[in-house]
């Protein structure tokens, strides 16, 4: 039997509200700051044991939390959506009944109609081929292997950007306290089209497409960078590759 693991995984939905990709990271300044007194989870700050960032002005540190992002904040097909896995499952599920209104720059938009599961999903090695797409562009790469990719050939590229999806994927099992039996490996082919997006006010290198992988990943998990504001949101595809 393959190694695999149970998550628990909330998805919310807000159908009747319509916003752009990008606003990801505007749904997550809203429900961070609405929910913030409720846990770091919703917006990965105040963490007490967690690297600081302080300002040049002498103002208080801001704590980050650096984990694997539990809370997910995604505009998925135009649908505003919110994603917890795990911990941020259960939490996400507890608040589903105060969601009254989206506020995105300035605009609130009452919520007249949400929608939520909240289900045990599966994450680990599976036994067949299963083919995934990234929904939103997955941010791959760091400040240090973005150097290495601009100097690459295109065959060393593509090579980099398997090792580095592979990697991920490692990561985000030991996350969730899932590690691999010793005779097995993760094949993983990646098939990517590089683009640029807007990330902080900086132009920055992203990738469009998806992968082949013999992994179990719940439909709306992001892999990457970023993934708490919406980068690299992974949705199977339809039908299985040969």
């Amino acid at each position: 039997m393959p190694t695999q693991t149970l998550i628990p995984q909330t998805i919310i939905t807000f159908p009747e509200i319509a916003l752009r990709t990008r606003d990801g990271h505007k749904l997550r300044g809203y429900f961070g700051e609405l929910f913030r007194e409720q846990s770091p989870l919703l917006h990965n700050h105040l963490e007490a044991d967690e690297q600081t960032e302080g300002s040049d002005t002498g103002a208080s540190p801001v704590k980050y939390r650096y984990a694997y992002p539990l809370v997910q904040y995604k505009v998925l097909d135009r649908v505003p959506t919110l994603v917890g896995l795990g911990e941020g499952a259960t939490l996400l599920a507890r608040l589903f009944l105060q969601m009254r209104s989206v506020d995105i720059d300035g605009v609130t938009y009452p919520v007249l109609s949400k929608h939520i599961r909240h289900e045990q999903v599966a994450l680990g090695v599976a036994d067949d081929l299963i083919e995934y797409r990234f929904e939103t562009l997955w941010m791959g790469l760091n400040q240090n292997n973005y150097r290495d990719y601009r100097r690459y050939t295109d065959t060393e590229r593509q090579a980099q950007l398997k090792r580095v999806l592979t990697s991920q994927l490692l990561a985000t099992f030991r996350e969730f306290d899932l590690w691999l039996n010793p005779n097995e490996r993760l094949f993983v082919r990646p098939s990517l089209v590089e683009r640029t997006t807007q990330f902080k006010n900086q132009t920055m290198v992203a990738f469009a497409g998806g992968f082949l992988a013999n992994v179990l990943i719940p439909d709306g998990m992001g892999l990457g960078k970023a993934v708490s504001r919406g980068f690299g949101s992974v949705l199977k595809n339809d039908r299985m590759s040969d």
